[in-house]
């Protein structure tokens, strides 16, 4: 799904984050690609586990953040972003088209609450290079992207994208790598509608209540994709051109590299459902399709049915 070039990038949105001491509030969660590669990769597109909030159910709105970004490592997006201007420098750099993305996002979820009753509070994304801290631990790509609800915030570094190309296999399309970030902020959605505690009730598996979570981040990435072509900017510019059946293709492909069976089948050699907390790869791809097909927030409820796979 491509930008349209003349829309404009609202970097204020992301903060560029690397380097600094230790957060207070959480647990890093370390660990390289070697050994333990299933249990970090496992967190890919994920919630950092180490302090997810408890309690929380319906749709009330939680109160504020228990941790704090260090914002001496931080600097203002609109000045580390520059070069990210309109949506012609997203054809070049995954940087700018993060933050485009980032901002359709938050554009479509402004606009959508409101039918609903919701109010959708501004999230930012910390876009940064090699590592960084978060209140949740350390963000790496040996973690993968994830929402961080201890400092309400998204971590990503882009050259993610490439990771997730060269050895799980999706593929280079934009659709893809924006999959990436709605999924982050269909984390943050949750936390604002009080349901992220749900993840640490039960069990993992197929069916737990983890797997569901990260179900219905992945529908509500879903339902986002199915409106990103008509939600605009602030001066009544659409952010992306229509979906193409290509653009679908590679939201799949991304969906199934990021499966639970696919991850361990290609780093344990065996598949074991009763340790999943994502989701298998079609399950991911089918409660995708629900959410574009649908295109209604109420068609990601993965808590009703009795499986989700």
């Amino acid at each position: 799904m491509s930008f349209n070039d003349n829309v404009r990038l609202d970097t204020s949105q992301v903060e560029a984050g690397g380097g600094g001491g230790r957060v207070p509030g959480g647990m890093v969660v370390g660990g390289g690609l070697g050994g333990i590669v299933l249990l970090i990769l496992g967190l890919i597109f994920g919630i950092n586990p180490a302090d997810l909030p408890t309690g929380g159910s319906g749709g009330s709105l939680p109160g504020g953040s228990t941790g704090q970004v260090d914002t001496n490592t931080a600097t203002n997006g609109s000045d580390a972003f520059a070069q990210c201007k309109t949506g012609a420098d997203t054809k070049t750099n995954d940087q700018c088209l993060v933050i485009g993305t980032v901002n359709s996002v938050q554009a479509f979820w402004a606009a959508e609450l409101p039918r609903y009753g919701k109010t959708w509070r501004a999230t930012k994304t910390r876009l940064y290079q090699g590592s960084d801290q978060s209140a949740c631990g350390t963000a790496s790509n040996q973690v993968g992207p994830f929402y961080c609800p201890l400092d309400q915030r998204v971590y990503i570094d882009a050259s993610f994208f490439q990771l997730l190309t060269k050895r799980f296999g999706a593929d280079t399309g934009n659709l893809a790598k924006e999959y990436v970030v709605a999924h982050e902020y269909g984390h943050a959605l949750q936390d604002q509608l009080g349901l992220l505690g749900r993840a640490q009730q039960g069990q993992t598996g197929p069916n737990s209540n983890g797997v569901r979570i990260e179900l219905m981040a992945d529908c509500l990435a879903g339902v986002w994709a199915q409106h990103a072509s008509a939600t605009k900017d602030s001066n009544g510019t659409t952010f992306l051109k229509p979906l193409t059946d290509a653009d679908i293709r590679s939201a799949m492909s991304a969906a199934s590299a990021v499966g639970d069976d696919q991850i361990q089948a290609k780093t344990q050699g065996q598949v074991t459902p009763e340790t999943w907390t994502h989701g298998s790869a079609a399950a991911r791809q089918k409660w995708f399709m629900t959410g574009y097909t649908k295109g209604d927030l109420n068609s990601c409820d993965t808590f009703a049915p009795a499986t989700v796979e």
